[in-house]
């Protein structure tokens, strides 16, 4: 076979993809859904770039605290390069134990000044956005794990009126809690006492396709991990779009 000759072609370059904002995740080895519902949102200009930190399948709080060492080697997988706008920690129930400001720093340390988030920042951030005070909440932990989540919220003067559990220690299992199963657990926290809005907290419950559902059969608010981890980071890279579909959290602006 004879090569023909090559030709040098000319190109331009642009902006290339996320040139609004991009946006680091660290998602759980044993996660499902996070970056399922990530894909949910198309919004122009913006991407999401995913990274895995190991995490145990069974979650109790040693598999947890053990990732705050492992967070700056994910961390390394979102090349400095890409010139992120912000970069979210996708575990609820570790950041509660860690604290969000050791998972801050355990980025920061890679990443520089970074502006961070991770799940129950978010929810903080989320909540006094949308100006609720009192929260139900639904998790899939056992009961050590959803009660810390619980203080954490009472912490941040919130009062939790409602607390709700399916008392599950398996990521593979939690991952395919049916949506419906997480829709009536929303309706019976909501409807056991009076609350502003209600939490579902863990980043591998599938929640954000019924949202809006959800919302309408309640009358109010409902905020999961992941819309709020990505609220809270749309909003901190300066992404201030009213989208629809995705409840009210979206339509709200974060406080200063």
């Amino acid at each position: 076979m004879t090569v023909p000759e090559l030709v040098p072609l000319h190109f331009d370059t642009d902006s290339g993809c996320g040139w609004r904002a991009r946006i680091g995740l660290i998602v759980l080895a044993s996660d499902q859904t996070l970056e399922a519902e990530a894909r949910r949102l198309r919004i122009d200009g913006v991407d999401f770039y995913h990274c895995r930190i190991p995490m145990e399948t069974e979650v109790t709080p040693a598999a947890l605290t053990a990732m705050e060492q492992k967070l700056p080697a994910a961390a390394r997988l979102l090349p400095p390069e890409f010139t992120f706008g912000a970069i979210g920690y996708g575990c609820t129930s570790a950041a509660t134990l860690i604290g969000s400001d050791g998972i801050t720093a355990a980025i920061q340390a890679v990443h520089p000044g970074m502006r961070c988030s991770d799940p129950i920042a978010a929810a903080v951030a989320a909540f006094s956005a949308l100006g609720s005070r009192s929260i139900a909440v639904v998790t899939p932990y056992t009961a050590g794990i959803t009660a810390a989540v619980a203080r954490h919220f009472a912490a941040a003067g919130f009062e939790v009126s409602a607390l709700g559990s399916f008392l599950e220690a398996s990521e593979r299992v939690v991952a395919r809690i049916s949506p419906q199963s997480i829709a009536a657990a929303v309706r019976a926290v909501a409807g056991s006492t009076a609350c502003d809005a209600v939490f579902v907290s863990c980043t591998n419950l599938r929640v954000l396709a019924q949202i809006n559902a959800l919302e309408d059969a309640i009358g109010k608010p409902v905020v999961s991990s992941n819309t709020a981890l990505f609220w809270h980071l749309l909003r901190l890279c300066g992404i201030t779009d009213e989208l629809t579909g995705l409840g009210r959290l979206f339509t709200a602006q974060l406080q200063h």
